[in-house]
């Protein structure tokens, strides 16, 4: 079983940053692609950002291209996400994912973290 840890969640006023990170452990995987889904409040969970396992590939949702970079360090096992210019849209329990599958559906992922709430203040 793979575990996924995320941090770095919290209350930021708009226009600001925070840096989301997720740790991998226990049975992990050969390269596993690792990224990003979010819940806003009242709404279903949507894609935020992909990462292949080499780092090669990256695919982001519109939402957040331009102000959100995923980055990873396989030494680490762990994944991060940089957060810049945020807006109160952006206010959502963010999640951890990591598969086999590269992709952008909810079911392309076979292991999520517990989430972080990120509220951004307008």
């Amino acid at each position: 079983q793979v575990q996924l840890v995320e941090s770095g969640g919290g209350l930021v006023q708009a226009g600001g940053s925070l840096r989301l990170s997720c740790a991998a452990s226990g049975r992990t995987f050969s390269r596993p692609n690792m990224g990003w889904f979010r819940q806003p409040p009242g709404k279903e969970r949507e894609f935020v950002t992909v990462i292949s396992w080499n780092g090669a590939s990256i695919s982001y949702a519109d939402s957040v291209k331009g102000r959100f970079t995923v980055s990873r360090d396989n030494a680490k096992n762990t994944v991060y996400l940089q957060m810049n210019s945020l807006k109160p849209e952006d206010t959502a329990v963010y999640y951890c994912v990591a598969s086999s599958r590269f992709g952008v559906t909810p079911g392309a992922f076979d292991y999520w973290g517990q989430g972080t709430q990120v509220t951004v203040s307008s």
